[in-house]
């Protein structure tokens, strides 16, 4: 145990280097072209995400549909599977896209994740959210303006809860697929992983993207898969019936929960930061 803990004596031969701890209040990002550089790439990002996987999922629910009488329907279009591999793929294709930046969030609740654990300030985070959910609004009223019937009809790609499931196991599985999903964007981005593994090379958003496709497999029968309150508030105020409202909390508080969740574990436990405060604690008194 002694060794997996990196004193301060030790810190100067580490052979990685994290990063100074962001402010909370940075308002020198402000003044900053690549600030807004950044918060226009996670509007766009969430946008595009938005456009191709709710349209993925009505189009699938066009070919399902078997009142239709469409050849279609004998195969039932890409399924669930389908649909999974839209939200990973398109995750993968965007955090690759905007990783560079903006960190390539797409998601409130990855950037909670990282507000926590300290990788970005305040007004970065609040700013970043504010952009995805934007981004997410506009994208489903994209898909909406394409395909005004399909949209209403076939729920908007709005999350809600499927029938037979309580809201507590909603709530559960929220949380869940977002720690599976947060906790995978600090391991693929550790500065201390990348140096000490750096012989073995891993693009980070290809594990992101496959946490999402995971995930989706999993809980799509429970909630739709929200695992980001951006996805599921844009879909929910352009598509605006009751259902969709009234489970949104569900979609807020599950993926938040998680995010903090993850954040804790990862920087607390697996990087030991609660034993390294405690070491330097003591050496201080």
């Amino acid at each position: 145990m002694a060794k997996d803990v990196e004193t301060a004596g030790e810190n100067s031969s580490k052979d990685y280097h994290d990063p100074p701890p962001a402010p909370l209040i940075d308002t020198e990002e402000l003044t900053k072209w690549s600030f807004y550089r950044a918060v226009i790439a996670e509007f766009i990002a969430t946008l595009l995400f938005l456009y191709i996987t709710v349209l993925t999922v009505i189009g699938y629910k066009v070919q399902f549909d078997p009142a239709k009488n469409l050849v279609d329907s004998q195969c039932g279009g890409v399924g669930t599977l389908g649909i999974a591999w839209a939200f990973g793929g398109m995750i993968f294709v965007l955090v690759y896209c905007t990783a560079g930046i903006s960190g390539g969030h797409i998601n409130p609740a990855v950037t909670f994740g990282l507000f926590l654990g300290r990788k970005v300030s305040l007004i970065r985070a609040l700013l970043y959210m504010v952009a995805q959910c934007l981004g997410a609004i506009c994208g489903c009223g994209l898909v909406k303006a394409f395909q005004k019937h399909y949209y209403n009809h076939y729920g908007g790609g709005a999350n809600t809860l499927a029938d037979g499931f309580n809201k507590g196991t909603g709530l559960g599985a929220e949380i869940i697929g977002t720690f599976v999903l947060v906790y995978t964007v600090f391991s693929a981005t550790d500065p201390k992983r990348n140096a000490r593994d750096s012989h073995v090379p891993v693009l980070a958003p290809l594990p992101i993207g496959f946490a999402v496709f995971m995930v989706h497999l999993a809980t799509i029968p429970i909630t739709g898969t929200g695992i980001n309150p951006a996805r599921s508030f844009g879909a929910a105020v352009i598509y605006n019936q009751d259902k969709a409202w009234d489970d949104q909390w569900i979609f807020w508080v599950g993926p938040l929960i998680g995010a903090a969740i993850a954040a804790l574990y990862h920087q607390y436990i697996l990087r030991a930061g609660a034993i390294k405060a405690l070491g330097s604690f003591r050496s201080h008194h």
